[in-house]
């Protein structure tokens, strides 16, 4: 992994750290040198932690846009077994903001689909920042009715700003391919695993997150808009796209809080781009019991429970005392 590029409110962090290396490079070591190298430790381990607690919405949207945190395909080459990819959406191109294709993880066979950013530059042209055309998200419906032909769950990695806006896009339907995956993806019968790994961006996070069991990482976000963008709206200039964050209540706890995810993973001391393969073991264990969870339900079972799921979220604000009072009776 590529070394670490500090964010304004982890300099403490990076002090500490930068201490303990001065300190065991050292040429010799005592009894008093051992203790001071330890005493930083436990102050790092208690600093880091204090900090990642308190973590402003704004702050998480930095750690979930780090450069050195893992995506897709990092987690595909950590997570499963195999992975074979499928190309194309069978009427425009293959769309590289979109990786699909078949994967096993233990002895679970899968059909997965992920959005890729690119880690380089060259890679980030090549996927499109993460930020997929129509025949992406075709692609991806495509890969979803092939895993109910089969009998495969589907799972979904979910890690983009928003489905891209160019005039092309618009012109082959953008808007028109999201509504039909969000009213596919209801109603496609085989399970269905989603989890936000980083950014949760608007409706092109939406069109391959409808789903059975939704998480989202500790430090990512889902948000209906990006703060840059709701900033620019409401305030009219992105300069405050920190009160925006603040505004649209997105991080894991809020998601959790409001019924719009299921499970919130717990990311490595610091943020997963501090520990690819901790992260990388977590994201496992999370999907095989999601899956683990479905499996003996019925698909009448299945598609019952994600439409309650998604009926569930959110009420109109002058009957929401009823609503509540009446589950609670």
């Amino acid at each position: 992994m590529a070394a670490l590029n500090p964010l304004p409110f982890e300099k403490p962090i990076f002090d500490l750290e930068a201490q303990i290396e001065q300190l065991e490079r050292q040429p010799h070591s005592s009894d008093e040198l051992k203790e001071s190298i330890r005493q930083l430790r436990l102050e790092l381990v208690r600093r880091t932690r204090e900090i990642y607690e308190g973590l402003k919405p704004w702050e998480v949207v930095s750690v979930a846009r780090h450069p050195n945190r893992p995506q897709t395909m990092d987690y595909v080459e950590l997570i499963f077994d195999e992975f074979v990819e499928l190309h194309g959406d069978r009427a425009f191109g293959d769309d590289r903001a979109i990786l699909s294709g078949l994967a096993r993880i233990d002895d679970q066979k899968v059909v997965f689909i992920g959005q890729h950013k690119g880690r380089n530059l060259d890679e980030r042209i090549e996927h499109n920042y993460g930020m997929a055309h129509p025949e992406g998200y075709r692609k991806a419906l495509l890969r979803m009715e092939m895993a109910a032909k089969y009998h495969l769950p589907v799972v979904c990695f979910i890690d983009t700003a928003g489905a891209y806006p160019g005039i092309g896009a618009e012109e082959r339907g953008q808007a028109y391919q999201i509504a039909l995956n969000l009213r596919e993806m209801s109603r496609v019968k085989t399970p269905i695993v989603c989890i936000v790994i980083g950014e949760g961006g608007s409706g092109g996070a939406l069109g391959i997150g409808i789903g059975d069991h939704v998480a989202v990482l500790q430090y990512a976000y889902y948000s209906v808009i990006s703060p840059e963008g709701c900033a620019g709206i409401l305030w009219k200039h992105p300069k405050f796209a920190d009160k925006a964050a603040d505004a649209l209540r997105f991080t894991a706890k809020d998601l959790l809080q409001f019924g719009v995810v299921d499970e919130v993973i717990a990311e490595p001391l610091g943020g997963a781009h501090r520990d690819h393969r901790r992260m990388a073991i977590s994201l496992k264990a999370s999907i095989l019991q999601a899956l683990k969870q479905l499996r003996p339900l019925s698909l009448e079972q299945v598609l019952d429970r994600r439409y309650e799921k998604f009926r569930r979220i959110g009420m109109f604000e002058e009957n929401a005392a009823e609503i509540v009072a009446a589950e609670a009776g």
